[in-house]
């Protein structure tokens, strides 16, 4: 006579040490403080696209997809929908016909340095359950996991 083999059992996971569950929930509660705090129709990774184009100037798009970490194929829709707001302007590269340029438009800058104040409002929103001590280590323990692991992502973020 057989006997099956003995599985252990499943191990319970106990979801306040499950660090992507809890990562994944906290990015919920910031995207609802963005919303709130800035009242408009632009989702956070369409401001820190702008944002980048306001503090670093004109980028090719595969650039700019590094620069906040999102692959090519996202980068273009992304920039696609600010183009038809009217936030941004693309142009052909002068050096290379493929390459597609972005910058601000005039209300695309106006409207990124408007939403500065409520973004930075979100942020604290998010921190302000924190000390000040441990809001500066916490972003601190983030950008370590993120410089740690970031060859681990199907797509790179360009860390300055």
């Amino acid at each position: 006579m057989t006997t099956k083999p003995r599985h252990a059992s499943p191990p319970q996971f106990d979801m306040d040490f499950r660090p992507g569950f809890m990562i994944r929930r906290l990015h919920q509660i910031h995207v609802s403080f963005f919303f709130q705090e800035c009242g408009t129709d632009l989702t956070p990774l369409q401001f820190t696209l702008l944002h980048v184009l306001l503090t670093r100037g004109e980028h090719d798009q595969h650039t700019l997809a590094k620069e906040v970490g999102i692959d090519r194929a996202n980068a273009t829709a992304v920039i696609q929908r600010l183009e038809e707001k009217g936030l941004i302007t693309r142009r052909g590269s002068d050096r290379d016909s493929r390459v597609k340029l972005c910058s601000l438009t005039a209300a695309g800058r106006t409207l990124t340095e408007e939403m500065l104040t409520a973004v930075e409002h979100a942020n604290m929103r998010t921190l302000e359950a924190l000390e000040p001590r441990e809001r500066e280590q916490f972003v601190q323990s983030l950008k370590k996991l993120v410089l740690a692991n970031n060859d681990s992502s199907r797509t790179k973020l360009t860390l300055r």
